[in-house]
């Protein structure tokens, strides 16, 4: 797996595909610069090498050229995380993108437009690839968030650079992170997998079931598992078409040694509301009207447990919905312990939007090993499949 620490970039272009896909407000304003910021070590390395770059990304899902999603918003922010005034190309093929890039200069950084303002991007066309590679002299790829895409500038551009392509420090560490939890890791091993549906997370679960000790599964998926194990679980969310499928995951968990935590006591309301009455209910006795919205006191504890004797922990989904403060408790805990066991020597890889949200938002992104950037990304590496963006880098 070559990084870009394998290449010298003195006189280069680098053609970087970042993943820019940040949010902006109503007044196009950057709200949350963290995947910019993942991208600085990268483009600093070449540009302290004596190289220049040349980034290009996606933003939002435009139909056609649209202003609202044109990476110029982004200018300024880019400029000021990289601290280099960053130069901007309003498309990203063409005879004034190719003359703006071949005028580029060592120490200089050129930002184009938006990928997806061209369909051939989204659709892997070969010949929008060749124009975008005629850019630059080495590609690298440093965007976990879109690798699994099979786009133009993921991963069709790789074979217009049989010798000069190369991994990203962001995509670089993203790929040892997960392996290092995959295939690599200290035991006890513990997953956590949270989030609204099974249906979402039964791959991942068949995939790392005989790679750990422990899952731990919490937030409205538990329901599934707690009613085809016999319990009544009032009007929590369930998958009434995947119990069979709950229950062909506790009987390969009990075949391969693997223990599955479940809830044991909920926080119940009667409405889906942060107005809503509440109770602690047992997890397998939650009475007609009312529903599961976060684990109760004493399944925080015995997670807790769980993860303080753990070495590597796994985590991809909340155990509530943190959203409201009434019932984030579950979450919040689930977050210390992962925090205190991380303290303690643990390696802790956490991922998925809802759950990077929740370690921003209670102040521990600081106090976990690795926070992953790519949420389809990583659920699909966690299933056992090959990303093609990854793919046409080792070819």
């Amino acid at each position: 797996m070559k990084t870009i620490n394998d290449f010298i970039f003195e006189n280069k272009k680098a053609l970087i595909r970042v993943d820019f896909n940040v949010p902006l407000n109503d007044e196009f304003k950057v709200t949350d610069a963290t995947r910019i910021e993942a991208a600085k070590p990268t483009i600093v390395k070449i540009l302290e090498d004596g190289g220049s770059v040349i980034l290009m990304s996606h933003l939002g899902r435009p139909q056609g050229v649209e202003e609202k999603f044109s990476l110029n918003h982004i200018i300024n922010v880019v400029s000021d995380v990289i601290g280099v005034q960053v130069k901007f190309a309003a498309n990203c093929i063409g005879d004034d993108t190719e003359k703006a890039a071949a005028e580029l200069q060592n120490g200089e950084v050129l930002l184009l437009e938006n990928l997806r303002f061209h369909p051939e991007e989204k659709a892997g066309d070969k010949i929008f690839a060749e124009k975008l590679s005629k850019l630059g002299d080495i590609y690298i790829n440093d965007a976990f968030g879109t690798a699994h895409r099979a786009h133009a500038s993921t991963t069709i551009i790789a074979q217009f650079f049989p010798e000069n392509k190369c991994f990203g420090l962001l995509l670089a560490k993203e790929i040892e992170s997960l392996n290092s939890v995959l295939h690599n890791s200290k035991k006890p091993v513990t997953a956590i997998i949270g989030g609204a549906k099974v249906s979402s997370k039964i791959d991942v679960i068949k995939n790392i079931i005989d790679k750990v000790d422990n899952i731990i599964i919490g937030g409205g998926m538990a329901f599934t598992f707690i009613k085809v194990k016999g319990g009544k679980i009032g009007d929590s969310l369930v998958e009434n078409d995947k119990l069979d499928v709950a229950q062909d995951i506790l009987n390969l968990a009990k075949q391969k040694n693997t223990r599955i935590h479940l809830p044991i006591d909920v926080i119940a309301a009667d409405a889906f509301s942060e107005d809503a009455n509440t109770q602690i209910c047992d997890a397998f006795e939650i009475p007609d009207g009312w529903m599961g919205l976060d684990a109760g006191p004493k399944t925080n504890i015995g997670f807790s447990f769980v993860i303080a004797d753990s070495k590597t922990i796994l985590w991809n989904g909340p155990v509530g919905v943190f959203e409201m403060d009434k019932f984030s408790k579950g979450t919040i805990e689930i977050g210390n312990a992962i925090a205190d066991a991380t303290a303690e020597g643990a390696f802790s890889l956490v991922g998925g939007g809802d759950s990077v949200a929740a370690v921003k938002q209670f102040g521990l992104a600081k106090k976990v090993s690795y926070i992953s950037t790519g949420g389809g990304a990583m659920l699909e590496m966690l299933e056992g499949k090959t990303l093609p963006g990854i793919e046409a880098m080792m070819k």
